[in-house]
């Protein structure tokens, strides 16, 4: 198995602000915008929660309700009106999905989302981040990979069920994939009763990536067997050992700031099945 950590969601560069956590702890994962999109922003709703409201707040105004969401992954099936046969996707395609393959991705594989959060309250005047408030990386998903998908080898009626997906309104971009989601998770072949797909519904500090100590969201705390060294491979994009400082019962990261997804061999990791069972098992608490 090959762990996945995939950075999805609003940020600085993609969105301008954070993904939000709410009042009772809930975590809401604004996608990115994209004018090409058949699903606007106000059509979400994500655990609940609508998320027109919080966009055109949370931006001032700058993205607005009616915009359109690359709603990828698509993990809930409460999120929006389905097609018959709809399952939980992501697609990626580009450089990012060059990256994927040449790595190996496929079946088996698991994703675990990360994003940029930040605090929220809501004031008569509507949603803002509270103000002594620090935005941090977390963890907010995961999916196991079922099966891949290349798009231009697949007509528009094999993926009918997907067709509001935003990958699938650029069917004639070249290196453009769907990863298809398992039923039930299924780990060193272990079967469970877990979803193949899914979020984590609240903060918690066991999904927390950046260091609390941290003046950069990248600086992220780490169990200590992420360390490379004695012939295993680091995780992709991480190779420079001054990127990684160990102490006692942890490692400490200096993550990059660019790339979608950062690639952990699990053969050469074999604890990173049990820590990613741990944190799914822990749902929302």
């Amino acid at each position: 198995m090959k762990l996945i950590l995939s950075r999805k969601g609003f940020d600085t560069s993609a969105g301008g602000v954070p993904s939000p956590i709410l009042p009772d702890g809930r975590l809401v994962v604004l996608p990115i915008p994209d004018a090409r999109s058949v699903i606007p922003f106000e059509a979400i709703r994500h655990q609940g929660e609508p998320l027109g409201p919080l966009v055109a707040d949370l931006t001032r105004g700058r993205i607005a309700p009616d915009a359109g969401a690359h709603l990828d992954p698509d993990l809930l099936a409460d999120s929006l009106p389905r097609r018959p046969g709809w399952r939980p996707v992501f697609g990626q395609m580009g450089q990012a999905q060059s990256h994927l393959r040449n790595q190996g991705v496929g079946a088996g594989d698991l994703f675990l989302f990360f994003g940029l959060f930040r605090r929220v309250e809501r004031t008569t005047a509507g949603w803002r981040f509270v103000r002594e408030s620090r935005p941090c990386h977390l963890l907010w998903g995961w999916m196991q990979v079922a099966e891949r998908l290349t798009l231009g080898d697949v007509g528009p009626e094999g993926v009918e069920w997907a067709y509001d997906h935003p990958h699938c309104q650029r069917l004639d971009a070249p290196n453009n994939v769907l990863y298809l989601a398992r039923r039930h998770l299924q780990l060193h072949g272990l079967a469970d009763s877990l979803p193949g797909a899914g979020v984590f519904s609240r903060y918690a500090a066991a999904r927390r990536l950046t260091t609390t100590a941290a003046d950069r969201v990248s600086t992220w705390e780490l169990p200590r067997w992420f360390q490379p060294g004695e012939g295993r491979p680091p995780l992709s994009y991480h190779a420079d050992p001054r990127r990684w400082r160990r102490h006692a019962d942890r490692v400490e990261l200096q993550a990059v700031a660019r790339g979608q997804e950062f690639v952990l061999d699990g053969e050469a990791y074999p604890e990173a099945s049990a820590w990613a069972r741990a944190l799914i098992r822990g749902g929302n608490r």
